[in-house]
């Protein structure tokens, strides 16, 4: 019987470093997620998480009125400072601004939205999402700038009404206490109106994600039941958006409370949070009562993305 030759077997080849590598972590999975979390933790930790601690701590310290040195010793002297009937005010004033901004948003936003989850078609959608989304693609404070020339009384607004004989009507909106002024461009008329126009495309993407998520079935349900197509909005359509719209108000109420260019350029010299928490800090070097000033959008978001979460805005970002 002839036997079977055996021939050796080749010796397998060292492994490379970076297939150690590889293999180590694909074996521990666990330790190769912790090392990818630790950077943004740091992040949050100690960059944003740090910075409004720091905040924090340093509003409850106190200016001192005769050598404007500040002393680091807790007290609650500064919060009596921020709740002077001056503060309240500015407080009010961005608060109001913001919700009123807010509003309006949700107001404009909705139609085109629905028009684009519902009607468009892939062209005229495309089409849409980029009139959208273009103005973000320039400057903020080129923006800005521009519709203080457009409101100005050279600008294009006034020139309208004066074309169509209404400058009257111009008038009489600016002689309007409050929201009125020497012109738009002076006015709380016309810092709502830029407002509205910088942050209504943070409105009109989470509505639009909501409505897209809206099954086609129930309304072709709420259709074969007999349900009117207005009571369908109301009962079926609106209810299943609407933590779209909340999503949506996060963007446009925070952003507004917190800005201070556009009432910088645009508007009387009234101030709001951004613009106290400005000079306090850079005029005036009262950095207690401007980390102060901070705390008050700080807990007011707080309250409002509690109340956010539970209207179910988190599931429609």
């Amino acid at each position: 019987m002839a036997s079977i030759p055996v021939t050796a077997s080749r010796p397998q080849p060292t492994p490379s470093l970076l297939r150690r590598i590889s293999t180590f972590f694909f074996k521990r999975p666990n330790l190769s997620l912790i090392l990818m979390l630790i950077p943004s933790l740091l992040w949050l930790g100690v960059v944003y998480i740090g910075s409004l601690s720091s905040l924090l701590v340093q509003s409850f310290f106190y200016l001192d009125g005769f050598s404007g040195v500040v002393i680091r010793e807790f007290s609650l002297q500064t919060y009596q400072s921020l709740f002077t009937p001056a503060n309240i005010d500015i407080i009010i004033r961005t608060v109001v601004m913001a919700a009123f901004v807010t509003l309006t948003c949700a107001v404009l936003a909705f139609p085109l939205a629905y028009y684009m989850a519902r009607y468009a078609t892939y062209r005229i959608k495309g089409l849409l999402y980029l009139a959208v989304l273009l103005p973000l693609w320039s400057s903020y404070i080129v923006r800005v700038y521009t519709w203080k020339i457009i409101l100005s009384q050279e600008g294009i607004i006034t020139w309208f009404f004066n074309t169509l004989g209404l400058q009257w009507l111009l008038d009489g909106i600016l002689s309007l206490p409050v929201i009125g002024g020497s012109s738009l461009s002076f006015s709380f008329l016309g810092m709502f109106l830029v407002f509205v126009y910088i942050w209504i495309p943070y409105m009109i993407l989470p509505i639009n994600t909501a409505l897209e998520r809206v099954p086609k079935s129930l309304i072709d349900a709420s259709s074969d039941l007999g349900a009117k197509p207005g009571y369908t909005f109301r009962k079926v359509i609106f209810p299943l958006a609407f933590p779209g719209v909340v999503a949506g108000s996060i963007f446009t109420f925070s952003l507004t409370l917190g800005d201070y260019i556009i009432p910088g350029v645009i508007g009387n010299s009234s101030f709001f949070i951004g613009q106290a928490v400005f000079s306090q800090q850079g005029t005036a070097g009262n950095i207690p009562l401007a980390a102060a000033f901070t705390v008050v959008p700080i807990v007011i978001m707080g309250i409002y993305l509690t109340i956010a979460k539970r209207l179910g805005a988190f599931d429609a970002l």
